[in-house]
Formats: structure tokens, C-alpha cells, sequence
């Protein structure tokens, strides 16, 4: 390992992390675990498998992750050019079928001269200039050997994965097609609704709230001793949705289960609340319940979501589940560079670090490994400007109030303020902020020539 960049992880952040320290121009071992130890979520032994959502998030370009899904292109990410390689439609969401995304992002770094991808669970963090992307699942000692290093304790909250229905067994003359707001649409909308009303609505939330779960025993507590178990706290920006309805009645309906932007052909008028399916796949015969992350048994699943219009006999490819999700305490281990203040040379990615969703994952995986090569040459590590959404992101892991912090998706309301921005037009705002972005990533890749 003494003579190649090393990567622990082979998801979203570690594969991108991988091809930027080759695009680099150097050698780089990828550490993957699986197949040889399974993590409960992981479903095939690919690179940057996806285990809950297909999307990455909206693709507008005045939308956060549209920002930053910009800031990634520009800075030469080959896991979004592989999501628009493998895209399906999903109005203005880039959703991929997660099987042709994760075997594209596998064959470009198999194939890659300078990548060398071993199949074995790395058991404590590995000396020398490397990235430690290893993930929500990290594994029990090596997440002890990341407490040791840093002094910190572990957090956990969990996180939940989405039932998966097969196309063919959903009742089309209930469900309609649409976008909100015809948003991206053609061939009359790529997203399935289900359509409520407050009868329905209430029937389904009252069998959902009382509704048997699995119990999280066994995700509280760790296989191995020496790391610390957390209180099982949900992260909010993943609530399962079983939680969701626990906390009202119309919780789901001004949430998950929103009808803006939609009419039912059938009466002409917006439901009271609509369940939202998305392709899961090229072929079209797998579709996802958005929002649907859940802990209910199997059983459970079936019988309350066949509850809604339209998936009376639906068969479900994927029950939902839930896995536990590891990250440190960042503003107290990293800096904006994503480096660990304690050790330089070692660079964390991915969920690791406090931040969320797939496209926050791939760009601190881009970063990491383009700082790790850059220790590599004895160069000094780029921090991006905080104009910039993935420079945003990184303060705001390495700099919040340590007492408070808790995992953070790419959003606007951690950008600098935009001077001159009018106060109630939004979406003026945040095209003004995405234009600013732009600006100030090319300036930082021409300064640092880090693209």
C-alpha cells in the first residue's frame, strides 16, 4: 500500500474519491468488503450500489442539488456522468437504474490501468495518504479505529430504505401519470400517482400508525464491543414513514403524501393526498414509493400499503428496511478540506462526514480524492470557496457548533447571503445564487487547477 493512494469503501464517495486520484495520474487500491462480509443493506458486490432511492435529486438548475449537480460536472465527476448514462425519466429528478448505474461506475474502474480494487474488509485505518469512505455501514472495527484516531464517539441514527413494486401488478385505471406541475414532462409525466381521498386517506394512516414493526435491538446494539450505540435517532431528512404519521393526522398529506401540483383525470380535481411512484428502472417494470422508507415487517408492508388506490394487488420486488447509518462528529475531526485535523494526509467522504444524500456523497468523494492526490504531490489541499454548494457543504460539516451538529443535504440556506437578491422572489434568488456558484468554481479551478 506504501507506494498507492488508498481508498476504504466502494460507494458513491469512495468510487468517485477512486477515479479522481487516478484521473491524477496515480496509483490508487479501492478496498471494497463485499462481497467477502455483507452489510445487511447491499444487495450485489457492484461499486456505488445504490441501496435506497434511485434519484439524485432535482436536475433544475435552480434547485440546490442542481447547484451542486453543475459544481460536479464541472469538476469532472464520472459517477453523475454514469447517472445521466444510465438515466430514466423522472420529470426534473436525475433518477438512474440503479443496476446500470453501479455496473457502468464498476466497469470504468476495473478498467481503469491505475485503479486496483481488493476485495477485503479493512479492520483498522491504513497508514500512509488515503480516503476513508466506508460509508453508513461502516464496519464495527473499523469504526472503532476511527474513534480511536479521532477521540470521538461514533453517532448513529437510522436510515431507511423504500419498497420496490413490480409496474404490471399496478391498477392504471386508479394511478395516473404526472409530474407536479407538468414539471419535465413527456409522454404525459414519468412519475405514477396514486390518488386519496380523506376517506382512503385516513383508513391508510390509521393502519399505518398501528401497524407492527421491526424491533431496532439489534441495530442499537454493535456487533463488536468498543464502539459506543446511539440513542436510535432518526435523521429527519429520512423519517421512516411510519414516524411521519405518528405525528398527525395530516402529517403524510403536508408531507410525503402532498398532492400540489397534481389532478386526478378521473374527477378533474387535486386529490387530498397522492402516493408518489418512480421508475426504479430503463426497462420501466419496477417502480419505488417515494418517501416510503419504512420499519414495518414484511407482512405489515404488504397488507397496509396495498391499502392504497391503485396497488390493491401490487407485488412488491423490495420490502422496505431500515440499516444504521455511522458519521462523526465533523466540526470536531475534519477540515474544509476534508482532511482529519489530527493526521494529515487522511481525508474522510461520504456519510462519514455528517453529509446526506447521493449527490453530497459523490461530491465529497470527488474532493477527498482530489485533496489526497494533491498531498500526494506534496500540493497544498483545495478548499472550495462557500459561494460554491460542495464548498458550502464542507464548512458546514467542519465548522458548526460541535454540541449541535446533525447531517446536512445540499440546500441554500447554507450559502453566503446574495447581495442585491430580491426578497420574496425565490426562484430569482436561487438562480442568482447558481450563477454565483459558477462563477466561483471557475475561478477556484483556474486558480488551483483542480479539474
Amino acid at each position: 500500500m506504501a507506494d498507492e493512494v488508498w481508498v476504504v469503501g466502494g460507494g458513491l464517495a469512495g468510487a468517485e474519491a477512486a477515479w479522481q486520484i487516478a484521473r491524477a495520474g496515480l496509483d490508487v487500491a479501492v478496498f471494497e468488503m463485499r462481497p467477502q462480509r455483507e452489510t445487511g443493506a447491499h444487495r450485489t458486490a457492484d461499486l456505488a450500489e445504490l441501496v435506497c432511492s434511485n434519484s439524485l435529486g432535482s436536475k433544475l438548475p435552480d434547485r440546490a442539488s442542481g447547484v451542486l449537480l453543475n459544481e460536479l460536472r464541472a469538476l469532472g465527476s464520472l459517477l453523475v456522468r454514469s447517472a445521466e448514462a444510465t438515466s430514466v425519466p423522472a420529470g426534473g429528478a436525475l433518477a438512474v437504474d440503479r443496476v446500470a448505474f453501479s455496473g457502468e461506475v464498476t466497469r470504468a474502474l476495473e478498467d481503469h490501468p491505475r485503479v486496483r480494487i481488493v476485495r477485503q474488509e479493512v479492520r483498522e485505518i491504513p497508514d500512509g495518504i488515503g480516503v476513508l469512505a466506508s460509508g453508513p455501514l461502516t464496519s464495527p472495527a473499523l469504526a472503532a479505529s476511527l474513534e480511536g484516531l479521532t477521540g470521538q464517539d461514533n453517532l448513529y441514527f437510522f436510515d431507511a430504505l423504500s419498497p420496490i413494486v413490480e409496474a404490471e401488478t399496478i391498477d392504471l385505471s386508479i394511478a395516473f401519470r404526472a409530474s407536479r406541475y407538468r414539471r419535465g414532462e413527456d409522454e404525459g409525466g414519468d412519475y405514477l400517482n396514486c390518488p386519496m381521498s380523506p376517506d382512503e386517506y385516513g383508513s391508510f394512516v390509521e393502519a399505518l400508525v398501528k401497524a407492527e414493526r421491526i424491533p431496532l435491538r439489534e441495530f442499537e446494539t454493535p456487533i463488536e464491543s468498543g464502539v459506543r450505540a446511539g440513542a436510535g435517532r432518526y435523521f429527519e431528512g429520512c423519517l421512516p414513514i411510519e414516524v411521519i404519521a405518528s405525528r398527525g393526522s395530516e402529517s403524510l398529506a403536508f408531507g410525503p403524501l402532498r398532492p400540489v401540483g397534481l389532478i386526478d383525470p378521473r374527477t378533474g380535481r387535486r386529490p387530498h393526498a397522492v402516493v408518489q411512484l418512480r421508475r426504479d428502472n430503463l426497462a420501466g417494470s419496477l417502480y419505488n414509493l417515494v418517501g416510503f422508507q419504512t420499519n414495518l415487517t414484511y407482512p405489515e408492508q404488504k397488507r397496509v400499503f396495498q391499502l392504497i388506490p391503485g396497488l390493491a394487488g401490487a407485488r412488491f420486488a423490495r420490502y422496505g428496511q431500515m440499516h444504521r447509518n455511522t458519521f462523526v462528529n465533523a466540526p470536531e475531526v475534519i477540515l474544509p478540506s476534508l482532511e482529519v485535523r489530527t493526521r494529515p494526509g487522511l481525508f474522510l467522504a461520504g456519510q462519514l462526514t455528517g453529509v446526506e444524500g447521493y449527490l453530497g456523497n459523490i461530491a465529497t468523494g470527488l474532493l477527498a480524492g482530489l485533496n489526497a492526490a494533491r498531498r500526494s504531490r506534496e500540493e497544498p489541499a483545495v478548499v472550495l470557496p462557500p459561494e460554491t454548494m460542495l464548498g458550502a457543504l464542507c464548512r458546514y460539516v467542519s465548522e458548526s457548533p460541535p454540541s449541535e451538529f446533525q447531517p446536512m443535504k445540499a440546500n441554500f440556506g447554507i450559502l453566503p447571503p446574495l447581495e442585491g437578491a430580491p426578497v420574496r422572489d425565490r426562484r430569482r434568488r436561487n438562480e442568482g445564487h447558481a450563477e454565483r456558484s459558477r462563477v466561483s468554481l471557475a475561478r477556484a479551478i483556474e486558480r488551483s487547477q483542480c479539474a
